[in-house]
């Protein structure tokens, strides 16, 4: 009988970021047999869901020498899917009943970063993670490498230069702000600001606020808002023209719907698409987030073009530099953590 000939070959792979895509990008990795980095630039592992009190520098988040604040968090958070499918397919999210745990089916964010890093816990990942440890340039060398420098907390001025076999991103994509266009903001004399550097209330109380948005985070943050505002005016695109509405129904009797806005004026007023006016203290965007891999250099085959991250294959795999390249949680308005054990 001829012996047996085994094509499986360790490979050593770089995971970028320890949020839930990249735990279980590494768990996987390494039940495959591989042997897995996970550079993560905060202290813990969670990713988005790590919440901070501290915002950037810029309150727009569009000035590229800012501080960044990765976390998008506000304080008042809670899950808006049920915590029965919120966990991994093969690690349950249920409650575990201690004192200081949520037990509530739509808990609030610290109890899905608990959750996170029971997960590493359970699966022994924190062995494999850098904690503090920044990855500023990804680029493919010569045989299909990929050199990956990185960056430590402690040593901020030194770069350390390593080679891989291969570069997983999970670097989650909740920290560079989208912003609306909107005429006239420069000579605009109020505050303006993305929802990524909100975290609490009471910074807006007495003031009549403008917000831009018609997802998830803008109805959440409106609710939040008009606790202690004058007044919010929600700015939407699925309003139509014409159209002024107060809302109603809710616990709060301040909130106003605006089809979007047209232009601001330099005495401090917004003028809506219906024509209706505004005098505000604050415009705030709640208007999403780009795809962002300032790190990350392929030659230009892999491009971000209004948001659309490719040519991949299954939003995973770009076919010129697989498999040495890939992208796990890319995916947007799914049940993220139930496709992360599936695309691996």
């Amino acid at each position: 009988m001829a012996p047996s000939i085994s094509l499986f070959k360790s490979r050593d792979v770089a995971v970028i970021g320890a949020g839930a895509a990249g735990l279980v990008a590494a768990r996987e990795l390494r039940r495959e047999g591989h042997k897995v980095v996970v550079f993560e630039r905060e202290r813990q592992v969670g990713g988005t869901w790590v919440y901070t009190p501290t915002v950037e520098t810029d309150p727009l988040g569009s000035d590229p020498s800012r501080h960044i604040v990765h976390s998008s968090l506000y304080a008042s958070l809670r899950t808006n899917l049920p915590r029965e499918v919120m966990g991994f397919l093969d690690y349950p999210f249920v409650s575990t009943g201690e004192p200081h745990r949520d037990p509530r089916r739509f808990p609030g964010h610290r109890e899905v970063s608990l959750y996170l890093k029971d997960f590493a816990v359970g699966f022994g990942l924190s062995e494999l993670i850098r904690f503090e440890t920044e990855v500023v340039y990804a680029g493919l060398v010569e045989d299909d490498k990929w050199r990956v420098k990185s960056r430590s907390g402690n040593d901020a001025a030194i770069d350390v230069e390593e080679i891989f076999d291969a570069v997983v991103v999970c670097n989650g994509h909740y920290t560079e702000p989208r912003l609306a266009e909107i005429p006239g903001i420069d000579a605009w004399p109020g505050k303006h600001m993305h929802s990524h550097n909100y975290r609490i209330p009471e910074p807006f109380r007495d003031q009549v606020v403008v917000l831009i948005g018609g997802a998830a985070s803008a109805v959440d943050i409106s609710m939040d808002i008009a606790q202690v505002a004058k007044a919010v005016h929600i700015a939407s695109r699925s309003v139509e023209a014409g159209i002024l509405e107060k809302l109603s129904g809710n616990a709060v009797d301040n909130m106003w719907l605006h089809p979007m806005i047209e232009s601001v004026q330099k005495d401090g007023t917004v003028i809506f698409y219906d024509g209706s006016v505004v005098l505000a203290d604050v415009i705030l965007h709640c208007t999403g987030y780009k795809y962002h891999f300032p790190f990350l250099d392929t030659s230009g085959i892999v491009t971000v073009d209004d948001n659309r991250v490719g040519p991949l294959y299954k939003h995973i795999f770009p076919p010129h530099l697989a498999p040495g390249l890939s992208f796990v949680g890319l995916l947007w308005k799914v049940i993220s953590t139930r496709l992360y054990i599936l695309l691996v």
